[in-house]
C-alpha cells in the first residue's frame, strides 16, 4: 500500500510559565498507508492530541516535518494549508462540532460547497455518505434532534465528504455511552478499508483501539508499538 501520511522526526515544545521549554514530542516518526487504520493510545497529557494537530496541519512542529502524499506542510502557504485541510484531511473530534442551524445533510454538504461543488453534486454525495453511516432517515434532522451517537456519525460522514486522503479522529467515542460507542466503532473499523483512506485515531477506548490494523503508544514523546493485550479492559 502507498504511504499517504508521514511524520519524520517531529518535535514539539512549548514555553512554560517560568520561561523554560516543555518538550511534548521528542522526534516522532510515523507512516500511514492508504486503507490502513492506526490507533494511538497513551496517558492523558502524553502528546497524542498534539501529534494529531500537527498531522492535520492545525499547528506547526518545532522540528521535523509532516508530509501528505509526499508534499511537506512546511513548503505550503497558509492558504494552501487551509485548502489542504478542507480537501485532503477529514477531522472527527470528541465533540462533533456540527453547525446547529443546519440539518445533517447540510452539515455533510458544507465541506463540498466550500471546495466549490454545486448543490446537486454536494447533496448527492451527502446522501450517499449518510446512507453509509446508517442515517438516511435522519438526514433532514437538525443536530438537536439527533442523539449523541447520531451526531457523531454525521461528523464522520462530513469528514469523508471530500474523499480525503486521511481521516484524523481524536477520542471520537469519548463522549458517548457504550451502545452508541460500539455503533461508532463498527463504522470506524471499516472506514479505512471501505473508503480507502488512511485513518489515525487517538483513543483511550480499548474496544476501538483493538480494531486497528496497528496499535501504537505515546511514551516519553515518542511512538512505540503497543500490545493489544496490554490495553485496559
Amino acid at each position: 500500500m502507498s504511504v499517504v501520511l508521514e511524520a519524520r522526526g517531529v518535535r514539539k515544545s512549548y514555553v512554560g510559565g517560568d520561561g523554560s521549554p516543555i518538550d511534548v514530542l521528542a522526534g516522532v516518526d510515523l507512516s500511514v498507508s492508504r486503507g490502513e487504520f492506526v490507533a494511538i493510545i497513551g496517558a492523558s497529557g502524553s502528546g497524542k492530541s498534539t501529534l494529531l494537530h500537527l498531522l492535520g496541519a492545525l499547528d506547526e512542529p518545532t522540528g521535523g516535518e509532516v508530509l501528505l502524499d509526499g508534499a511537506p506542510y512546511a513548503a505550503m502557504t497558509a492558504a494552501q494549508l487551509a485548502a489542504l485541510r478542507n480537501a485532503r484531511i477529514g477531522f472527527v473530534f470528541q465533540f462533533h462540532h456540527l453547525l446547529r442551524e443546519f440539518n445533517a445533510r447540510e452539515n455533510v454538504m458544507m465541506p463540498l460547497l466550500i471546495a466549490g461543488a454545486g448543490d446537486a453534486a454536494a447533496g448527492a454525495r451527502a446522501d450517499a455518505l449518510l446512507e453509509a453511516v446508517g442515517l438516511s432517515a435522519r438526514r433532514l434532522h437538525l443536530p438537536t434532534q439527533l442523539s449523541g451517537g447520531e451526531q457523531q456519525r454525521v461528523a464522520v460522514a462530513r469528514a469523508l465528504a471530500n474523499a480525503p486522503a486521511v481521516v484524523l479522529a481524536d477520542e471520537p467515542s469519548g463522549n458517548l455511552d457504550h451502545a452508541h460507542s460500539e455503533n461508532l466503532h463498527a463504522i470506524f473499523a471499516g472506514l479505512a478499508r471501505d473508503f480507502q483512506t488512511a485513518l489515525v485515531v487517538v483513543t483511550h477506548n480499548r474496544h476501538l483501539a483493538v480494531r486497528a490494523d496497528r496499535l501504537l503508544a505515546m511514551e516519553s514523546g515518542l511512538l512505540v508499538p503497543a500490545a493489544r493485550e496490554a490495553m485496559p479492559a
